[in-house]
């Protein structure tokens, strides 16, 4: 496995050694040394999850605050999204400033977001299976969030508005300025 770190720091993709011939393929999606080796950081996941999503489906812009804050390590089963983390760490040099990974079924490929960043992602497939760990347990008290189209973030979700399927929550999320961070 190889990990490229993103313009914003701590922030890595991953891409596995996948072994395939003509019964499939093989591949390692998740080894404790090998991945706190790579991201020179000791992480410890202690929770799995798991979404199905149709397309146009869009989840975030999520986080958990404070002592509930959560580093996520996400990836796609099955189809195609286009997953997004901001950088919401007010001490940080690319504070409000994002990156966007397509993961898929086909390249197998797997973002780490560490504590202090907002994640979401919207479907690009016609559904998407995503699975993400988390280093921490899930808070409802601490969830916080910022609204996808905030004008200051500047998102390319890469499908038309009409297209989104939204959730009443998300919807009434606040921009980045008005947001608990």
């Amino acid at each position: 496995m190889i990990a490229k770190e993103t313009k914003l720091k701590g922030c890595f993709i991953l891409e596995p050694k996948v072994f395939e011939d003509s019964r499939g393929y093989f591949f390692e999606s998740f080894n404790q040394n090998t991945f706190n080796k790579l991201i020179d950081k000791s992480v410890n996941f202690i929770q799995d999850n798991e979404s199905f999503s149709s397309k146009g489906v869009l989840r975030g812009l999520h986080y958990q605050l404070g002592e509930h804050a959560q580093a996520k390590l996400v990836r796609v089963i099955k189809g195609k999204v286009l997953d997004v983390a901001v950088d919401l760490r007010k001490d940080s040099l690319t504070f409000g400033k994002h990156v966007s990974v397509e993961l898929s079924e086909e390249n197998k490929r797997q973002l780490f977001i560490p504590r202090g960043f907002a994640h979401g992602f919207i479907v690009l497939s016609d559904t998407a299976i995503f699975s993400y760990k988390c280093d921490n347990f899930y808070n409802k008290e601490a969830e916080g969030g910022v609204i996808y189209n905030d004008e200051s973030l500047n998102i390319n979700w890469k499908l038309n508005d009409d297209e989104f399927i939204i959730s009443e929550k998300d919807l009434l999320l606040p921009k980045l300025e008005t947001a608990k961070v």
